[in-house]
């Protein structure tokens, strides 16, 4: 069996690593110093794996390499309703630097694991949908992990699960068992080169997209405005 993982081209790079710049964000360059960047889908499906963890390097020719992963950043619809009165967490947009070591997820398998306090958003009403107030924070070691979900042939016998079900309480998770396996591997390269230290970037496109519609809207109103005291100022004339 092999990863299913796409690779992605240069262009598409150039996309991801112009956003994290934008951001001011940190930007790995060093070959294979690892950028880990986790996309958030628009609209999530807290049952499936509907967003994407890329992982973009350069190799030892310096020549940029990236690879685009099925995943879940969000908690899964189990977790949703049976949060504590704390509510479940969920880990909001951002760069969360050096926060992740290798070691052993629930003393199990290797994954990335939370090595610093991380800052999360909390759903408290407790159905279905990820709701979340983003005005209310709690930071801290929360078992925020990088890790997959079933093992070897998984659900459809190419290492792929099906549904998040257990897998997700605010962790991100890989859908294909292979494809972490590759991601481990990648991970374990740079641990030899740069230390067991790692850094994940999270975007929220459910976010970016209500933020560019409310720029959208407020310059729409300054033209509008632009015009109305243009034309006011013609009739005094």
């Amino acid at each position: 069996m092999s990863c299913n993982a796409k690779k992605i081209s240069l262009p598409k790079i150039n996309t991801l690593l112009s956003i994290l710049r934008a951001k001011k964000y940190i930007v790995y360059k060093k070959p294979y110093q690892i950028n880990i960047i986790g996309v958030r889908n628009k609209i999530s499906n807290p049952e499936k794996f509907d967003d994407y963890i890329y992982v973009i390097y350069k190799n030892e020719n310096f020549n940029w390499q990236g690879f685009r992963f099925n995943a879940t950043t969000d908690p899964s619809t189990k977790y949703l309703k049976s949060s504590s009165s704390k509510g479940i967490a969920i880990l909001p947009q951002g760069q969360y630097v050096n926060s992740f070591k290798l070691r052993l997820h629930n003393g199990q398998y290797l994954a990335l694991g939370q090595s610093k306090d991380i800052c999360v958003y909390r759903d408290y009403d407790r159905n279905n949908t990820l709701n979340f107030d983003v005005n209310t924070k709690t930071c801290g070691l929360f078992g925020i992990n990088i890790h997959r979900a079933k093992s070897n042939s998984a659900d459809d016998g190419n290492g792929n699960t099906e549904y998040i079900g257990d897998y997700s309480a605010g962790c991100q998770v890989f859908q294909n068992y292979y494809c972490f396996q590759q991601f481990i591997d990648l991970l374990e390269q740079s641990k030899s080169l740069y230390g067991n230290s790692f850094t994940y970037t999270l975007i929220d496109k459910s976010l970016q997209r209500k933020f560019i519609f409310k720029r959208l809207i407020f310059g729409s109103s300054l033209i509008v405005g632009f015009i109305l005291i243009g034309l006011g100022i013609k009739k005094i004339k």
